[in-house]
């Protein structure tokens, strides 16, 4: 039997009092702790190890993991935990940027294809099929291969790739919620169109969406931890997790040049999708 963490608050209904329990499971738990440690990565670093990420000594090269390098050193001496941590920062931070271009660009769509209807719907759903007719992938090699090889363009590249995923669920969610009654209602009542979709229509359409946002932040962490190992992201002696798995594929005789940084890209995002898996069952 899976146990589960209680929260039980109490809620006032007349004279009595009613308790309604809501269960967290251990599993999402766990998932919160994971990104908790991913921000505290990001934001600190330095508390977390005490070597350089950029200066090693040549003399304890290649070591295999130990208690004094949890995840081994690399070709030049350097602590590969350290440059794991160090790295988390711009692998985080890259898809967050990625998630917002495609939550406010993509939302943007979708409302005014959705709110707008007629010829407006027609022009930008278009736009949206062509974009969907795309790999995803693809289209952000395309563009970073534009932009420059930069962890910075990847991240935009990837965002824009994430567009149409978004424009899409924001326009679905603008029809169901535009022909429901209370929204005709607040038309009888002499309810402007802006009073609708600022009052009525975008508080009951963002919640699909963040659910999105949070599961394209964990495909965002691996498209560009991908773009990363092809080379179209910052070059060494950068340390980005997609960069560390690709220098570390060239020594066989060294795996955990590999499997480190690998493994915490796929924890984290594991981690990711579990609470977005989450957000989507809590009503």
């Amino acid at each position: 039997m899976t146990s589960t963490l209680a929260i039980t608050p109490f809620r006032r209904a007349g004279a009595g009092a009613r308790r309604t329990t809501v269960g967290i499971p251990p599993t999402v738990v766990l998932s919160f702790l994971v990104v908790l440690v991913m921000v505290l990565w990001s934001l600190l670093p330095g508390m977390f190890t005490s070597f350089s990420p950029v200066e090693g000594a040549t003399a304890g090269k290649l070591e295999a993991p130990s208690s004094a390098h949890w995840f081994g050193t690399d070709y030049l001496g350097r602590d590969l935990y350290s440059r794991v941590v160090f790295g988390t920062a711009s692998s985080v931070s890259s898809a967050l940027v990625a998630v917002l271009i495609g939550l406010v660009v993509g939302s943007a769509i979708g409302l005014a294809s959705g709110f707008g209807g007629g010829w407006v719907d027609a022009v930008l759903g278009r736009f949206v099929d062509v974009l969907l007719a795309i790999p995803g992938f693809l289209l952000a090699v395309v563009i970073v291969s534009s932009l420059g090889f930069q962890t910075i363009n990847a991240a935009i590249a990837t965002g824009v790739s994430a567009v149409a995923v978004f424009a899409r669920l924001m326009r679905a969610e603008v029809l169901r919620i535009r022909g429901a009654a209370f929204v005709e209602a607040s038309y009888l009542e002499g309810g402007t169109l802006l009073h609708a979709l600022l009052k009525h229509i975008l508080p009951n359409a963002y919640r699909p969406v963040l659910v999105l946002a949070v599961l394209q932040f964990g495909t965002s962490i691996l498209v560009i931890a991908s773009l990363a190992f092809l080379g179209y992201g910052d070059p060494p002696p950068a340390s980005d997790w997609g960069l560390l798995v690709a220098s570390g594929k060239t020594y066989p005789t060294a795996p955990w040049l590999v499997y480190a940084p690998a493994l915490v890209i796929v924890i984290t995002v594991l981690a990711v999708n579990r609470i977005s898996r989450w957000l989507r069952k809590v009503k």
